[in-house]
């Protein structure tokens, strides 16, 4: 080896490196005589001056101009994710429900005996529960994709089922000749109540639910837009507001209802959540030999025969028009995401909200109509809930939040914001209600159905994280 001076300019063929490992460059101090000459033949610029204040404030106006002309979302152009990760996403979930439905039954048939989990009645019996939830998750899927989130909706929820139920029975009351008359006697309220008829008759049966209908809208989209409009007005975290918020809006529904339930007339609400949409019929035939039975699936269009199927199984098989209502705000707000302006600006603010704004997305005025659209789903929810309940119960809804954001979670929503998915919330959804189905088919008690969604939320929220890390 060659030996090595302090300058290192040591003679040595052109192919041999120096043995100090370093290029003959700017960086050891040393560059050959050649490149010297080099460098002294080249201008030396001057040093970057700093910018005036009037021309800091030209070049942003430039930038700004630049990504205001290349979009919004133009500044969120990545490369695409691969085909089995977008499929992963989207499945994910699903498995994971049928996964559940199917260890469920067997639990069931080698614990009780039977496996009326998997029947056909019960699966509808789910979607029927799940509404409150699944209406719920739409909002949140939008709020949580913009990177805020909503701790109030289970007592907006409430607030909204007890405005309505208190706006029937206000209108009943009115509308009763005989209530009027014992309020006119001196009869007290309670006492009308609790002997008056106050069946809606004619065309109040009409009108009194859909007013109550958009009083409890109304009601929700009120608190939401008190929710965006402090969050971007205080610049405090969603977290915070939300919080009050869940307390403010708990005390004013048992404010409205007294600290007790509000009982109504039967009315069109309490119809329209009710199991009684009937998708098909099954009924028992005798086999040949007396050994089991065969089915019948009669349709309202077509019937067929099945050779084999479980005696308990049998009977109509309905769900609620309140499930065909949630499909239908799912593929609204699916096409809202995905195909309006307003979806992807959604999206942009949850990814980075900074840029978001440099893009010209009036970041403040769309968070505010988020919490607004949330809002009328979670009202519009309080609804559906008093319904299935038939009566306006301020103490409903305890804990739904809860379940409402793992449901999102759980359907590939990011609690960083930025990424989320309605089929997938929907999802979510089913499958929280599976799992407290099941725990009612196992004869579990109450206390074991909370740990085991507290069990749940945790390992979604350590799932959602887990996905943060693998993007970063």
């Amino acid at each position: 080896m060659f030996g090595v001076t302090p300058d290192c300019r040591v003679a040595r063929p052109r192919a041999v490196a120096c043995p100090c490992k370093f290029t003959h460059g700017s960086k050891h101090g040393h560059a050959p005589a050649r490149d010297r000459a080099t460098r002294a033949k080249q201008v030396r610029r001057p040093a970057a001056q700093p910018l005036e204040p009037d021309d800091r404030r030209q070049q942003a106006y430039k930038e700004s101009q630049a990504l205001r002309q290349a979009g919004p979302t133009a500044w969120v152009a990545a490369p695409a994710p691969a085909v089995g990760r977008r499929l992963f996403n989207l499945l994910g979930p699903l498995a994971g429900l049928v996964l559940i439905i199917f260890v469920g039954g067997l639990a069931e048939y080698f614990k009780e005996g039977s496996v009326n989990y998997w029947s056909p009645q019960n699966q509808c019996l789910i979607l029927t529960q799940t509404v409150m939830v699944a209406i719920g998750a739409i909002g949140m899927t939008m709020i949580i994709i913009s990177g805020g989130i909503d701790l109030s909706v289970g007592s907006v929820v409430a607030l909204s089922a007890v405005a309505a139920a208190w706006v029937v029975r206000a209108l009943a009351v009115a509308l009763s000749p005989q209530a009027q008359q014992m309020l006119a006697g001196g009869a007290p309220f309670a006492e009308v109540l609790r002997t008056a008829d106050l069946a809606l008759m004619g065309d109040a049966a009409f009108w009194v639910p859909l007013v109550a209908l958009a009083v409890g809208i109304a009601v929700g989209m009120a608190a939401g837009a008190v929710n965006g409009g402090l969050i971007t007005g205080l610049k405090l975290a969603p977290f915070i507001i939300t919080l009050g918020m869940m307390t403010f809006a708990r005390g004013s529904a048992k404010w409205v209802a007294n600290m007790q339930r509000i009982d109504t007339p039967s009315n069109g609400i309490m119809e329209f959540t009710k199991a009684k949409l009937t998708l098909f019929s099954v009924s028992a035939e005798p086999v040949a030999g007396g050994q089991g039975s065969a089915a019948l699936f009669d349709f309202s269009w077509f019937s067929f025969h099945v050779p084999w199927w479980p005696e308990r199984w049998v009977g109509p098989v309905a769900t609620s028009w309140a499930v065909l209502l949630t499909i239908v705000l799912a593929v609204a707000a699916i096409l809202l995401l995905t195909r309006m302006r307003f979806g992807r600006h959604i999206f942009a603010i949850g990814s980075n909200e900074a840029t978001a704004r440099l893009c010209g997305v009036r970041v403040e005025r769309t968070k505010i109509v988020i919490y607004m659209l949330a809002g009328a789903l979670f009202g519009l929810a309080g609804v559906t809930d008093y319904g299935r309940l038939s009566v306006g119960d301020p103490t409903t809804a305890i804990g739904k939040e809860l379940d409402i954001i793992a449901a999102v979670v759980i359907g590939g929503g990011s609690l960083s914001g930025g990424s989320g998915s309605i089929f997938g919330a929907l999802i979510g959804a089913l499958l929280m209600a599976h799992l407290r189905n099941l725990c009612v088919h196992l004869g579990l008690p109450n206390f074991v159905q909370e740990m085991v969604v507290g069990v749940v939320i945790v390992v979604a929220v350590a799932v959602d994280r887990l996905r943060q890390k693998k993007k970063e």
